[in-house]
């Protein structure tokens, strides 16, 4: 009887570390991989995380209705995904996942603020576009809550570059054909007329800035005669005309150009950011041009385009001589850009063939490719710490 109850207490020690090294193992293999690739999956309404080292997507998650672009926290531990909705101008919500767990999590609600499009996450907060209301907003997700809004005056506010010291916002505006640089100054003097510093046409400073780390509460709000010292900040939005449909766009890594790609002409606007002029438009032999990617190095430029097989829907170009480096035809029209932050390879969503197209950037040839569900569209890069 010892010797038949010792055997089944081994056994019965040996199953238990067995299953406790099976529920180890699909713990491990639950975790998003880190580096991820994410890819939104705009007609199926899911978001997929993509293993760029396999090139293999290893779990899916729903990101809510008409996900259009995404962005991750610098922690890497959630994703936030914009509800766009396209001509419907009802969706006032931001997607929220949680990458570790791949579950979602309830949406942040955006009251009044209806078609949100493009998202930064800088400082600790999210900033995001809402279209129908032509405004760029911040949420905080330390309070849950909106805590800043800022008007554009311009028409179809649509993607959004943020600074690492959150003293410059830019915006593209599709309609408008511009590009607003929006900066964080003292306020000028107000009085009657036009303030100095503030010239008629198409720059405006914003009259009210909510008070928030970044803007210093207190003082009178602005009226006759000069501002005290101690005045808070205030925004002073800069929108300069590129070209028609102006839409994806990019902050060279040095700080000093703006390129903006548009859509309705085939062409890229470059832009000063010191002197905010146009100081040059080049052709581009990409129709439909939506999405455009520095290199993190800076001296390549990517471009990607929705026209389809008939055209090159993705072309390379260097940002020194403005010349074209390489184009591609990958089948289908073109979307989201995201680049490896090493530089080594770039991820292209080819919406029309539902899969990511990976280019190399060394050779500037294809690397592979990873099959998607229904029309791939915005993309992100994420890093867990």
């Amino acid at each position: 009887m010892h010797g038949r109850w010792g055997n089944s207490r081994w056994t019965l020690i040996w199953c238990a570390a067995f299953c406790a090294f099976l529920l180890g193992a699909n713990f491990i293999a639950a975790q998003a991989p880190s580096p991820a690739l994410l890819v939104l999956e705009k007609s199926d309404s899911t978001l997929a995380i993509v293993d760029p080292a396999s090139l293999q997507v290893v779990a899916r998650v729903p990101a809510g209705p008409d996900p259009h672009e995404i962005v991750a926290s610098a922690d890497g531990k959630l994703a936030y995904i914009s509800n766009y909705g396209g001509n419907d101008s009802t969706l006032n919500t931001i997607s929220v996942v949680d990458l570790a767990a791949r579950k979602a999590l309830p949406p942040i609600n955006l009251g009044a603020l209806r078609s949100a499009h493009g998202l930064a996450f800088a400082g600790g907060k999210l900033y995001f576009t809402a279209e129908t209301n032509k405004v760029i907003g911040r949420y905080d997700p330390a309070t849950q809550s909106v805590d800043w809004v800022l008007g554009t005056g311009q028409d179809r506010t649509h993607m959004v570059v943020v600074s690492e010291n959150l003293d410059r916002i830019v915006t593209s505006n599709v309609s408008s054909g511009t590009i607003s640089l929006i900066e964080l100054v003292s306020p000028p003097t107000v009085g009657f007329g036009t303030p100095p510093g503030n010239p008629p046409g198409n720059t405006f400073v914003a009259g009210f800035t909510p008070a928030t780390a970044d803007t210093p509460p207190g003082g009178p709000p602005l009226g006759l005669g000069s501002p005290p010292a101690s005045a808070r900040k205030t925004w002073r939005v800069t929108s300069v005309p590129a070209g028609r449909g102006a839409e994806g766009f990019d902050v060279s890594p040095d700080g000093k150009e703006i390129w903006a790609a548009n859509a309705q002409e085939a062409t890229v606007t470059i832009i000063d950011v010191a002197n905010k002029k146009v100081t040059e438009t080049i052709p581009i032999p990409v129709r439909g041009a939506n999405r455009l990617k520095f290199s993190p190095d800076g001296k390549r430029v990517l471009i990607s385009g929705l026209a389809g097989s008939a055209t090159s829907n993705l072309v390379v170009l260097d940002a020194v001589t403005r010349k074209e480096v390489k184009k591609f035809d990958l089948g289908g029209g073109t979307s989201g850009i995201v680049l490896a932050p090493d530089g080594t390879r770039a991820y292209v969503a080819v919406s029309g063939k539902d899969k990511i197209a990976v280019v190399d950037l060394k050779t500037l040839e294809i690397a592979g490719s990873i099959t998607t569900g229904k029309q791939p569209d915005g993309l992100a890069w994420v890093q867990q710490k």
